[in-house]
């Protein structure tokens, strides 16, 4: 079994290799593998695929046959979800929230989890059970890199990967705080690129995400 701790280990490694994580809703299971190719060659090697769509489970079992991808299962919300999630081949999980079910599956099925947190409270119940790298979510909603560097001051042993809402535009601001890792971002995968089959047009995407500049 997975402890907190080691789950918070495994998790910040993922972090810290490179300074964004493309978040991938995923329709058409044809387009995983080179999509994931395309992103792995522009230098993000972790990929998110989010649960939102009947294809994503499948989705994650292609991407993972791309070398130097690591691909994991976003939105997950139950056992069950994270159960389906490891026998796709997802090798970590993301969550919006965090529920004691969910973090008993992820730390059960040695699935290493970036849970979600919004507020301070629940920023602290989670490090209280021994998660220090966590899910800021979502982000922008929340009031942005504000309210993460607020957060931070008083809560400094916890590391945060902001999502929802950033963009190339934002994110260089998330990047630059002392308690963010990396950000969580969809805009490297857009959704006309994919469908036309632009895998040039989302590397170079990709080697321009790579190349932000990150504070830790």
């Amino acid at each position: 079994m997975m402890t907190p701790d080691i789950a918070s280990q495994e998790s910040e490694k993922l972090c810290r290799l490179a300074p964004v994580i493309p978040v991938l809703v995923i329709d058409d299971v044809s387009l995983a593998r080179p999509l994931a190719e395309a992103l792995v060659a522009g230098g993000l090697p972790v990929l998110e695929v989010t649960l939102r769509t009947p294809e994503a489970l499948d989705a994650i079992s292609e991407m993972a046959k791309v070398e130097g991808g690591i691909v994991g299962a976003g939105t997950l919300l139950t056992p069950q979800d994270v159960s389906r999630a490891v026998d796709a081949g997802a090798r970590f999980g993301v969550s919006p929230g965090a529920t004691d079910h969910l973090l008993d599956a992820c730390e059960g099925a040695d699935l290493p989890l970036l849970p979600g947190a919004a507020t301070a409270s629940e920023a602290m119940r989670l490090l209280e059970r021994g998660y220090t790298v966590q899910k800021f979510f979502p982000a922008e909603a929340n009031g942005g890199a504000p309210a993460l560097k607020a957060i931070g001051a008083p809560i400094p042993q916890v590391r945060f990967c902001p999502t929802g809402g950033v963009s190339l535009s934002n994110a260089p601001v998330y990047l630059g705080l002392p308690n963010t890792l990396c950000v969580g971002g969809s805009w490297v995968a857009p959704k006309d690129k994919m469908a036309a089959g632009d895998w040039a047009g989302i590397e170079a995407l990709a080697r321009e995400a790579a190349a932000l500049p990150v504070t830790r």
